[in-house]
């Protein structure tokens, strides 16, 4: 039998509307039971929004060292943003509250823009998110109704593409650093447009070494936990 406290890294393609940590707890809980154990180091390297797909890599047992370094690696992700509407989460966790002109918007204006992103910048995260303020989430001050402010983090852009064919819809692929809010791209790139945007679809693709093409869904890895072949060779 394995034993996973050795520690393993896996790959997860998360579910829409899965939190990072819904995949963590479902991964955890079955380990658990499967091994007859009261418990299972498990994280992940890069959380996802609920509303993204895609890769979440998972490290498991003495793995779990890795994490910081991982959470460092550089991501890549494709997408959609909408231009001309806004949401106050910069996604569509949110009501639409705000219609902008496009009609101004040709392919050199969305070029320029596209090639303003790339480099080292400073970035201001979404109120609606993670980020610790006074010990409070953000996104729990701001669903309160309370004011937020954010403070700026620098990130880098290594490669930005984008493909307007479907305007106002327009496809994306890019690689950032860590710490880069997707969400944020998008309101920016609205406001840089001198219209809106919302980012309406996201998926990663990669973080780091680790491709989409070599992860599982979270039914494929909880079907190999219980077979009890996979503890005499390797769950990865």
């Amino acid at each position: 039998m394995l034993d996973i406290q050795d520690g393993l890294t896996i790959l997860v393609d998360k579910p829409y509307q899965w939190t990072s940590f819904d995949v963590v707890n479902k991964i955890r809980w079955n380990l658990k039971k499967k091994l007859g154990i009261k418990n299972v180091k498990v994280g992940h390297a890069g959380t996802l929004d609920p509303l993204a797909t895609g890769l979440l890599v998972l490290c498991l047992g003495k793995h779990t060292k890795l994490i910081e370094g991982l959470t460092n690696d550089t991501k890549t992700y494709t997408g959609t943003f909408l231009v001309g509407k806004t949401t106050p989460s910069f996604d569509l966790e949110t009501e639409y509250n705000q219609d902008f002109e496009t009609a101004h918007i040709d392919a050199a204006l969305l070029e320029s823009v596209r090639a303003s992103f790339m480099g080292v910048q400073l970035q201001t995260p979404p109120i609606y998110s993670a980020k610790q303020i006074d010990g409070k989430r953000a996104y729990d001050i701001a669903r309160a109704g309370k004011t937020v402010e954010m403070k700026h983090s620098q990130i880098e852009i290594l490669d930005f593409s984008i493909d307007s064919t479907r305007f106002p819809e327009v496809d994306f692929q890019i690689t950032c650093s860590k710490g880069t809010y997707i969400r944020s791209i998008a309101s920016d790139f609205g406001t840089r447009l001198n219209s809106g945007a919302t980012l309406i679809a996201l998926r990663r693709t990669q973080s780091g070494n680790f491709k989409m093409e070599h992860a599982k869904s979270v039914d494929e890895w909880i079907e190999l936990i219980n077979q009890e072949e996979v503890y005499t060779t390797s769950i990865t």
